[in-house]
């Protein structure tokens, strides 16, 4: 039998939306909700700030922690229609929720994190710096978000 290694993805996803979420904090959002569902499915992190004038903005971002050389894009291909769809649904249910937020300016914005296992930078120790916003290291991984997409997509038309 073959020795195999698993990596614990609903753990590594959390972490990498707290890396987001801490980023979001930093750039003065409010994180008005995490890990929002509804029957159509979830929204990782919902966030509020104001722009200049005062206006409302509600971000529903989208986050896609992948490891490195993984197969879609770093994420970006794994939001299909079909998926946009279902946030742009699951966002309609949280503003039915909250009413008092349906005149902000709403978007779909998604963040893509690059994670590495500690071991495998040991053993590349010229890795390639990436460009990245912000990095954290746990005892097990280095997560970098690589890429925040902000208006990455407009749902406007499905339904």
């Amino acid at each position: 039998m073959a020795n195999s290694f698993t990596y614990n993805y609903p753990d590594i996803g959390d972490i990498g939306e707290d890396l987001v979420v801490n980023w979001l904090i930093s750039q003065g959002w409010k994180i008005l909700h995490r890990q929002f569902h509804s029957r159509w499915g979830e929204i990782d992190i919902i966030a509020e700030c104001h722009d200049s004038t005062g206006s409302c903005i509600l971000a529903f971002v989208e986050v896609k922690t992948r490891s490195s050389g993984n197969w879609d894009n770093h994420g970006k291909d794994a939001i299909t229609t079909k998926k946009q769809a279902k946030l742009w649904k699951t966002a309609a249910v949280f503003l039915g929720n909250y009413p008092e937020k349906a005149d902000c300016f709403c978007r779909f914005d998604v963040a893509l994190v690059n994670f590495q296992p500690i071991f495998k930078q040991r053993i590349k120790k010229n890795m390639e710096e990436d460009k990245y916003l912000v990095s954290v290291n746990t005892s097990e991984y280095t997560l970098k978000l690589r890429e925040y997409i902000p208006a990455a997509f407009d749902c406007m038309g499905l339904a």
